[in-house]
């Protein structure tokens, strides 16, 4: 029984090394390219033309930060991105509330019914030429709407939040009716300070997926004061692309846009890694109640 018990902790101890360097090698997956990006961004052109540059910088400099922030455009599409991330956050947690507190509550009428066409929406899609379509009749093309409205709310934000109120005791809504609430009170007084980290987790979703998103920018909008920040570093890496290609010059002309190009992605990546720190304890919790099924 003895020689059992020590091979099983052997066992464990060996399961318990191999789990730490699986971990340790998702980590370094994750983190080197992101210090690498780093590393070119303050490197200067010969380093990087030199391939010079891989962990750590050589010859730092912060001229590309300096060309990045002096560039008028670049910091339009910075302070709209913002504007449009704010709003599209706000929108879609607003919507998300309103849906996720109706289909919450046992009482409401034909509830199995529309959450079964909020998750087929998840799976069917009309496709991008009838979405095209669809936002050229709304009037909705080269139009700030047209990156807010049409992705507003997520079904699988709803399911979150809709589970995370369905944990809530009935008996507090109850106790709440007794004292004369409706249902708008319930839903701000009662229901909403007890799911807040859930709340939390789903502003981080709807604003980093906005932040990052370029595709629908893409498709719809013309205006150069409408583009978002993501766009232009589409704009910036196809431009550096083709121009190399023009060149014929090995990707020489390509590698030395990358220090800019990478100065770029650190000035629209440090926004969110701002922000992630204050909502990671919520976003931890927040995330595992909402996996709950019910």
């Amino acid at each position: 029984m003895a020689q059992t018990r020590i091979n099983r902790g052997i066992g464990y101890k060996i399961a318990d090394v191999l789990i730490y360097i699986f971990i340790g090698l998702l980590s370094l997956i994750c983190i080197v390219p992101f210090f690498h990006v780093v590393s070119v961004s303050i490197s200067g052109n010969e380093a990087v033309l030199s391939n010079k540059v891989w962990f750590l910088p050589h010859d730092v400099t912060f001229q590309a930060y300096k060309t990045v922030l002096g560039d008028p455009s670049m910091m339009k599409s910075f302070g709209f991105t913002i504007l449009i991330t704010v709003l599209f956050t706000l929108l879609g947690l607003a919507l998300t509330i309103c849906a996720a507190y109706a289909l919450s509550r046992q009482r409401m009428k034909g509830r199995s019914v529309i959450n079964t066409i909020f998750v087929i929406t998840m799976y069917f899609g009309a496709g991008m030429i009838p979405e095209y379509i669809l936002m050229d009749s709304l009037n909705l093309l080269d139009t700030m709407a047209v990156l807010i409205l049409p992705l507003a709310i997520s079904a699988y934000n709803m399911i979150i939040l809709r589970t995370a109120m369905q944990a809530v005791p009935a008996s507090l809504e109850e106790a709440a009716s007794l004292d004369g609430c409706g249902d708008f009170r319930i839903l701000v007084q009662v229901m909403l300070p007890l799911v807040i980290p859930t709340l939390a987790t789903l502003a981080l979703f709807y604003a980093v997926g906005r932040w990052n998103s370029y595709s629908d920018a893409l498709y719809y909008i013309q205006s150069d004061n409408l583009k978002p920040l993501q766009l232009k570093l589409y704009n910036l890496v196809a431009a550096a692309a083709d121009s190399s290609a023009l060149e014929g010059d090995g990707g020489q002309t390509a590698q030395a846009e990358e220090v800019v190009k990478s100065a770029t992605i650190m000035f629209a990546t440090i926004p969110i890694i701002i922000v992630y720190p204050f909502l990671q304890k919520y976003f931890v919790s927040g995330a595992m109640v909402g996996a709950v099924k019910e």
